[in-house]
């Protein structure tokens, strides 16, 4: 199985402080990864330098071979990373589809194909299909800022995969949706990293939710995995329940 991403002995300090010390995993094609660990283990500094948010203070970034450690989000996202926020990153006043087409040409096109192009840059269509697979319909014209939290985050993981990205990273997913909203969530997650082979990395804290979704699981503790491996070895793991599930 070949990697999409590769992190190798990732660092990042802060005075003196490792925050991530010394970090190595893969993340394989079509792979839906967990990231787990309490809070200030380090799972959103290590999310952030993969990302380019933060610049780490050593150690490597491979994305399908080739090294971007450092590298821009914006760089990242052209090459096909895509990612989600804790914070949701909607536009309240714009309809669920004018989301979906914002989101879509962000990632599309140069500054002047936007100037004197169509002013969806062509993105209609694949906003459409993104409504109808994540069935947003009957909300198509609503502005966002009218949705559920839970129809919000349903938006906000359909924005992420607007330019077709080949890894996605799911920054808490499942934090502050009811538990309907939550399970139409997981089913359309599962639905697109089957129909498209999306690969997933997902932070999160609802267990059960990462659980039931993840195919494995690494988890974090004070900056370093402590143990990685399918969802029923992990929760059996006495590091893991000490560190973690125990708490």
């Amino acid at each position: 199985m070949s990697a999409v991403l590769e992190v190798r002995d990732l660092t990042k300090t802060f005075g003196g402080i490792s925050a991530v010390a010394g970090v190595s995993f893969e993340v394989h094609a079509g792979e839906i990864l967990g990231l787990i660990g309490p809070n200030g283990s380090g799972k959103s500094t290590l999310f952030n330098c993969i990302l380019g948010q933060l610049a780490p203070s050593s150690g490597e970034v491979r994305f399908d071979g080739q090294p971007i450690t450092g590298r821009r989000a914006c760089d990242l996202s052209r090459l096909g990373i895509g990612r989600t926020f804790q914070l949701l990153q909607v536009f309240p006043q714009l309809s669920v589809r004018e989301n979906l087409i914002l989101a879509g040409q962000e990632h599309r096109g140069s500054m002047w194909s936007r100037l004197v192009g169509r002013r969806d840059a062509g993105q209609t269509e694949a906003a459409n299909r993104m409504i109808g697979f994540f069935r947003l319909e009957h909300l198509a014209e609503e502005k966002a800022g009218s949705l559920s939290y839970g129809q919000q985050k349903l938006l906000d993981a359909a924005m992420a995969f607007m330019a077709g990205p080949r890894l996605v990273l799911l920054d808490e997913p499942a934090g502050g949706v009811n538990p309907t909203m939550l399970g139409a969530l997981r089913e359309r997650l599962r639905e697109i990293n089957r129909a498209q082979r999306a690969t997933f990395v997902v932070i999160e804290h609802n267990m059960e939710f990462v659980m039931s979704l993840c195919t494995r699981i690494l988890v974090l503790a004070e900056g370093r995995i402590i143990a990685a491996g399918d969802p029923a070895a992990v929760r059996s793991d006495p590091a893991v329940i000490e560190a973690y599930l125990g708490r």
